[in-house]
């Protein structure tokens, strides 16, 4: 059966400001690597699915930059605009039903765009795995990944005990857990029955369309009555008038937490879901201090920083700090301690109501 991958890439990236704008997001500028992070992403997959059958959902903004900085070898056709968004399940729900019209059936990857992953090979083994364990058994598979320490950021994954069979890598999925207070992730790491919540899933296009079917009948019926008009010149205008009147939910509350009979794959392939600036320690090397400098930067007595210059003409400088975000643009300084991180989408919003939107 073909294999496809359908990558979300429409989010905004807020956690990333001032690098990640909603015109140029995180997963469209290099972050992590030596390519943007969206070509990172399918270079991760690559000897898996091959590039030509990689489908992207992502907005109308970041459609042209997407067309200018994507791969040669991905369809343009391939990419998959939302006129508003709506989270994961409807872009989803898009997709599967453009996989349905284009073959009838394909086995679906649903991964996000910016993920950063270190053993590639590793990963290509379980996503394959994944693949084969769909396509043989009509399940929804989706790959958790070993935790490393009791994260409050991350959702959690709870798997049996034992494998489907002797020798298997594969588990039930007993239940999907959202971030918890670090009491609890205490708990759950030491317990060894909890994954970290990857955001990847493998399924059947089939498969999917008939929860959608069972958990979102609205959603599938609205997708259903404009499914003559996917890959034809009526596509846009049907998408504009039935997409505004989807419900805004995302995959995780409408299916995966309501459905039954879904296998794990535990993994370790040095997975890091980029989220903040602080999450940049798990991915770049430190120096003798513990920083992580990327750009032009000289500092004095200073520890435990990230420290991000993407100016082309000016340096970063510190003297006698430790624990800070320092991030600069060409328009734009970011200071923030690493320990709120997580907020500095609190700042996006703040400048959205401060009328400061030549900043976002």
């Amino acid at each position: 059966m073909k294999r496809t991958a359908v990558i979300m890439a429409g989010g905004g990236g807020t956690r990333f400001w001032p690098v990640s704008r909603m015109a140029t997001p995180k997963q469209l500028v290099k972050l992590t690597g030596t390519d943007v992070m969206l070509n990172e992403t399918i270079k991760h997959y690559e000897n898996v699915i091959g590039r030509e059958s990689t489908f992207i959902v992502t907005n109308e903004k970041q459609a042209e930059l997407m067309n200018e900085v994507l791969f040669p070898e991905v369809d343009r056709s391939h990419i998959l605009i939302e006129p508003v968004q709506r989270n994961t399940a409807p872009c989803i729900i898009y997709a599967a039903m453009t996989l349905k019209k284009l073959y009838g059936d394909a086995l679906m990857a649903v991964l996000p765009a910016d993920h950063h992953i270190s053993d590639i090979k590793e990963y290509e083994r379980i996503l394959d795995l994944a693949f084969k364990t769909a396509e043989e058994t009509d399940r929804i598979v989706t790959i958790g990944i070993w935790p490393k320490f009791p994260s409050t950021g991350y959702g959690y994954i709870r798997f049996s005990t034992n494998p489907i069979e002797p020798g298997s890598e594969i588990y039930h999925l007993r239940r999907f857990v959202e971030k918890p207070r670090e009491s609890v992730a205490k708990e759950y790491l030491q317990s060894g029955k909890y994954l970290w919540n990857s955001g990847m899933f493998i399924w059947k296009a089939s498969v999917i369309l008939e929860e959608f079917k069972k958990f979102l009948p609205d959603t599938y019926a609205k997708m259903e009555s404009i499914f003559d008009s996917l890959r034809t010149p009526d596509e846009k205008d049907a998408i504009a008038k039935v997409y505004p009147e989807l419900d805004k939910i995302s995959i995780d509350y409408g299916i995966m937490e309501k459905t039954s009979d879904v296998y794990c794959i535990p993994a370790e392939f040095g997975w890091n879901d980029v989220g903040s600036w602080d999450t940049l320690d798990s991915v770049f090397p430190h120096d003798g201090d513990d920083n992580v400098i990327v750009g032009d930067y000289e500092g004095i007595d200073t520890e435990n920083t990230v420290i991000f210059n993407k100016s082309n003409d000016k340096i970063i400088t510190t003297i006698g700090v430790k624990d800070l975000v320092i991030v600069q643009t060409e328009d734009s300084i970011l200071v923030c301690s690493k320990e709120q991180a997580q907020d500095v989408k609190l700042m996006v919003d703040h400048l959205k109501e401060r009328g400061r939107e030549d900043l976002l």
